[in-house]
């Protein structure tokens, strides 16, 4: 069987399963997929879907996206992309609002250097849990004075 062209996943996989310290029968269990399967897919044999890839990346706990790059489903600007969503809706430091206004901003910022969302609707895996629909960064009186108020209350810990 020829090789398939999924950049270098196979590869990877291997490495990110030696380095979880699991046998290939292990992480094919933990993936819920069979072991031959598994295996052809780290000798790039096998394309996989994007299902197996999640399921994978969640055996290794890994990032799916960066298997979804290697396998060439997602680019690298996507999954930048992507991170950089998950790591502020991550921050326990800051209330949902907050995560909300950073989210609006770096949009307003990727539009304004010509990184265009697809569509001027946010998909719904991207919306803060929680957090109502709010117009954009330039349509949004009170976005400083938010941000001003929210500085003044880390100022003053007895507010």
């Amino acid at each position: 069987m020829a090789s398939l062209n999924v950049g270098n996943l196979g590869e990877y996989l291997r490495e990110q399963r030696r380095a979880a310290q699991l046998s290939l029968r292990q992480l094919a269990d933990a993936a819920g997929v069979s072991n031959p399967y598994l295996s052809q897919i780290e000798r790039g044999l096998r394309k996989p879907s994007a299902e197996v890839l999640q399921q994978v990346a969640k055996a290794l706990r890994i990032s799916a996206e960066t298997l979804y790059v290697r396998a060439g489903i997602l680019d690298e600007r996507e999954r930048e992309e992507l991170e950089t969503r998950a790591v502020i809706l991550a921050d326990p430091s800051i209330n949902e609002r907050q995560k909300n206004v950073l989210l609006q901003i770096y949009d307003s910022f990727r539009r304004e250097n010509g990184f265009v969302p697809e569509t001027d609707e946010t998909p719904e895996a991207d919306k803060t849990p929680g957090v109502a629909e709010s117009p954009g960064v330039a349509e949004s009186p009170g976005v400083d004075d938010a941000l001003k108020a929210d500085a003044a209350k880390d100022d003053n810990p007895h507010s």
